[in-house]
């Protein structure tokens, strides 16, 4: 079972992406802030993190930077859920990401199913050793 980190704020969006992804057979702990994610991602490591960028006491950017820079969080894959604009999506690539969701894309005020397929199609991209697929 794919263990993943979902990093976002707003407690709402947590709890509804926390069930979903859940439903769909993925193992899901949680961070609300920057500072709570980098602090989870080293004590129980996800094969996978979802990060948003928009986060309190730390950014989504200072987030994904720092995990790329610790040799223990280094080889996690970080896919990018934002509403920030598509044209980040390449220089977030460039930071480490290994994948770019874009909220407004996504439309989930109206379930999570694109959610689900986009996480599924960046799973696939990634080598096989790196992440256990559902």
């Amino acid at each position: 079972m794919t263990k993943i980190l979902l990093v976002e704020d707003s407690r709402f969006l947590r709890l509804a992406t926390e069930r979903a992804l859940a439903h769909a057979g993925y193992e899901v702990s949680s961070a609300g802030d920057g500072e709570e994610a980098l602090r989870v991602a080293r004590v129980k490591p996800p094969d996978v993190i979802l990060l948003d960028m928009l986060l309190p006491k730390m950014s989504g950017l200072d987030v994904l930077k720092e995990l790329k820079r610790d040799s223990m969080t280094r080889p996690i894959p970080v896919i990018v859920v934002t509403g920030m604009a598509q044209k980040n999506a390449e220089r977030l690539i460039h930071d480490g990401a290994a994948g770019f969701l874009e909220k407004t894309g996504l439309d989930l005020h109206n379930g999570p199913d694109r959610l689900l397929k986009g996480l599924r199609e960046i799973l696939r991209t990634l080598p096989a050793r790196e992440v256990a697929k559902p």
